[in-house]
């Protein structure tokens, strides 16, 4: 799993060859960080969670589908 940030949203690429497109408007604490910030992320949880310990952010892949956590 990788990310790509683009101006206002970042692109998670799955293990499996999938990519998801998600708004930055969508969290805040990324929408406003600095693209240092944003670039300062871990992978966690087995490749399920993305953590930015700048930020104190984590989100999970089945939550940025819309998935119950």
């Amino acid at each position: 799993m990788g990310i790509e940030f683009r101006k206002d949203e970042f692109v998670v690429n799955l293990v499996d060859g999938r990519s998801l497109i998600v708004p930055l408007e969508w969290f805040p604490p990324l929408r406003d960080a600095t693209k240092a910030q944003l670039e300062n992320y871990k992978i966690i949880g087995g490749g399920i969670s993305i953590h930015w310990p700048e930020l104190d952010e984590d989100l999970s892949v089945p939550r940025l589908f819309g998935l119950p956590c």
